[in-house]
């Protein structure tokens, strides 16, 4: 996937659309880029995120170079925000005056509840995964063992005497 982001990169990022939109990677390993990483929620590699820079969403589509540049001819545009606002329609024009509106540190409590339903979920989900990757290995185990105490009760005996025993026409079964 890096040669078709990379040619994006240098595809996109020129002429009208490189003074609305940007596209970039960043190393999420290196010490410059872990920070930002973590801020705007990267959890595996290689993500995509896109949209506004306080507010990215996962982008889910295809991988290669005419998939991300279907993609991005498609999307990537200026879009309705407060630095936006004649890209809004009413009813975003009415909550980002409503946002607008509050003391900063109403917004900021509103901000942290909604960051803790994502984290709540997050854990529950994690709890979760966990909770079947046990059951998981359990029934596996179970399988194993079951198969095991088939086969030493004598089944590869059985088949073998049913392969050996002559058919209708006398002969026996070959492999």
């Amino acid at each position: 996937m890096k040669p078709d982001w990379d040619k994006l990169m240098k595809n996109w990022n020129k002429g009208k659309k490189a003074a609305n939109t940007l596209i970039a990677d960043v190393d999420c390993t290196s010490d410059g880029g872990k920070a930002l990483c973590e801020k705007v929620g990267v959890k595996g590699y290689p993500s995509i995120k896109w949209g506004d820079p306080n507010a990215l969403e996962d982008y889910e589509g295809g991988r290669t170079y005419d998939d991300l540049k279907k993609w991005a001819k498609t999307n990537l545009k200026p879009v309705c925000s407060p630095k936006n606002i004649d890209l809004c329609d009413d009813e975003k024009k009415a909550k980002i005056a409503e946002l607008q509106a509050l003391k900063p540190e109403d917004l900021a409590s509103q901000i942290t509840a909604k960051q803790a339903e994502i984290k709540s979920a997050e854990e529950t989900f994690d709890k979760e995964v966990k909770a079947l990757q046990a059951r998981y290995e359990e029934l596996q185990k179970g399988k194993e063992e079951a198969t095991k105490k088939v086969k030493d009760s004598g089944l590869g005996l059985m088949l073998s005497v049913q392969a050996a025993a002559p058919t209708a026409d006398g002969k026996t079964e070959e492999l």
